[in-house]
């Protein structure tokens, strides 16, 4: 029996990249956007962090901001912050942008939800396996990073419909 609004479970995703201010953030915008356009904000909870501490507190890099916004994302609202304990716990899905991302992560990841732990890429139709990091390259790279991201996120969110949201998605009409 489908579960109505108010007593449906949230999935929770956590997008990871190194310093929550270019490719994570990007990935969280990216993705809200798509479950903002399919209606289904009530089933989907978004967040992302970082590996490193570097930037805790910070918007995303303007370069970032620029590129989403080009493409109607609105990041700018966002702000860096560091992978915690909690996250394990809290999130079903936590999707790293790359390798090294992935390992540092399985590192502090409790054995217990490690299952939990993926790249974004996986869910991607591209020859790239991970996201590069954008930080030290020009204006492309950001637009490669959000080519990569608008693909996986999108097969992502079907990967949601299929495994968790179908019977509680409000049928559309």
């Amino acid at each position: 029996m489908p579960q109505d609004a108010s007593t449906a479970r949230q999935v929770r995703v956590l997008m990871v990249c190194l310093g929550n201010i270019c490719r994570s953030p990007s990935a969280q915008g990216v993705l809200e956007k798509l479950i903002e356009n399919q209606g289904l904000q009530h089933l989907v909870e978004v967040d992302s962090a970082g590996t490193g501490d570097w930037h805790l507190g910070e918007a995303p890099d303007s370069r970032s901001v620029t590129a989403a916004a080009a493409r109607g994302y609105e990041i700018d609202h966002l702000r860096a912050r560091q992978v915690e304990r909690h996250d394990f716990t809290r999130f079903d899905y936590i999707l790293c942008m790359d390798r090294s991302n992935l390992s540092t992560v399985r590192e502090l990841c409790p054995r217990a939800h490690r299952s939990k732990l993926q790249l974004l890429m996986d869910y991607g139709d591209s020859s790239h396996d991970t996201v590069p990091d954008p930080y030290y390259s020009g204006a492309q790279g950001f637009e490669l990073v959000l080519d990569l991201l608008e693909d996986a996120c999108d097969r992502f969110l079907a990967h949601l419909r299929d495994e968790h949201l179908d019977e509680q998605a409000e049928p559309a009409g």
